[in-house]
């Protein structure tokens, strides 16, 4: 999809510059910084090889001036205990990398500064005040991920104009559940879409839930870090099952998922250093900007497309940013 499509899809939302971008490395003190990372499954390498690369361009090399301590919980559940742990290491600041995580980081601590990257609506939430200025010790990037829902299922109506019925998987324990249902909800209505909700709290509920998606005509997946921390296995679920899935960013459609529409979660990762970086220098995270989403993608998996047996219109293929042959 071209991003002035994507302009179109999100007016009306406010749009937050982004801060200024550094040229070159800035001379540093020989302070060694720690901070922690909070998440649900281990991010794709696509998601930290960025993070890493934005803070070796602002003169941050990880093992030599900043040592990350990796939170990484295989549930929701476990959020809240590892978060403290990390306070407890009395990291400089925590980065909560997903929505799942976000709270869990704002419960654990009033003081720490905490930098979200890809987080849901961070108003609807009570993140934050507003955009503009969050207030409190935390601030981030949004991944704007509700607003896509529907222009998700508007994309599987066009690639299958006589599609009744979608299945939305959707993790029941992360905090913007119920809002992405809302909103694929109303976007099926509009559509004339019959939608299955298929909630899951475990990955070993996976497989039953694939089971009681017979019937449906593809599969819509919410944005979710256990999700992606299950893609492999999610995506061979839904092609076993010969459902076409629509999924939140590329990392599905690269091991083998049918099409990927979303922002750039590795520009968001990128993006995030250079919060980190700004707050690591002194400034507070009440009074920097929340920033939305700059770069959005749409990628087709055309070998999956002809192994499902799908035939997919011209139209579709010429809004795709990239074609996987």
């Amino acid at each position: 999809m071209r991003r002035r499509d994507f302009i179109t899809l999100l007016s009306g939302a406010v749009t937050v510059c982004p801060l200024a971008a550094t040229a070159a490395p800035a001379p540093r003190s020989d302070k060694i910084h720690r901070i922690g990372m909070l998440r649900v499954g281990y991010p794709p390498p696509t998601f930290l090889a960025p993070f890493r690369k934005g803070l070796e361009e602002l003169g941050l090399t990880e093992g030599q001036n900043i040592f990350i301590e990796y939170g990484i919980g295989r549930s929701v559940e476990e959020l809240p205990k590892i978060a403290n742990n990390l306070i407890g290491l009395q990291v400089e600041l925590l980065l909560a990398s997903g929505t799942p995580a976000v709270i869990p980081a704002k419960n654990a601590t009033t003081s720490v500064p905490i930098v979200f990257v890809a987080a849901i609506d961070p108003i609807a939430t009570g993140l934050v005040q507003s955009l503009s200025r969050p207030g409190g010790n935390i601030t981030g990037l949004t991944a704007l991920f509700t607003d896509l829902m529907g222009k998700r299922l508007e994309f599987l109506k066009e690639a299958f104009p006589s599609i009744s019925r979608v299945a939305l998987l959707s993790h029941i324990n992360n905090p913007g559940h119920e809002q992405y249902v809302r909103e694929a909800e109303r976007a099926a209505r509009m559509l004339g879409i019959q939608l299955q909700v298929l909630a899951i709290s475990d990955p070993s509920e996976l497989d039953a839930a694939f089971d009681r998606a017979q019937g449906a005509g593809a599969i819509l997946q919410v944005d979710d870090a256990m999700l992606t921390a299950q893609r492999e296995r999610l995506v061979a679920l839904a092609n076993k099952h010969r459902l076409p899935g629509i999924y939140g960013f590329r990392e599905f459609v690269d091991v083998g998922g049918f099409m990927a529409l979303g922002p750039s979660y590795s520009e968001l990762y990128h993006r995030a250093a250079a919060y980190v970086d700004k707050i690591l220098a002194g400034a507070v995270p009440a009074e920097i900007p929340v920033e939305q989403p700059a770069k959005f993608e749409m990628i087709v998996n055309l070998k999956v497309g002809r192994e499902l047996g799908i035939e997919i219109s011209p139209l579709l293929l010429a809004r795709a940013d990239e074609v996987i042959e």
